[in-house]
């Protein structure tokens, strides 16, 4: 990772990130593959509810948490 302060991924939001949304589409990617938005604490429940409804969302977990895992290769 940068060294850039993460911000939230909903448009036009400029805050840190303070969660990791991973998701998937089954259509697109193999079911291990894991792509993330961030989210700011403003905006997780909508971008959450954005990808559950369509069955994307896999996890919601801390910056800071996902960050740490990341760095120890887990």
């Amino acid at each position: 990772m940068s060294d850039e302060t993460p911000i939230c991924s909903a448009k036009g939001c400029r805050a840190a990130a303070e969660w990791v949304l991973a998701w998937n589409n089954p259509k697109v990617h193999t079911p291990e593959r894991r792509k993330t938005w961030l989210a700011c604490a403003a905006h997780r429940e909508h971008l959450s509810q954005f990808l559950g409804v369509r069955g994307f969302l896999k996890d919601v977990v801390p910056f800071e948490e996902w960050r740490a895992a990341e760095e120890s290769g887990a």
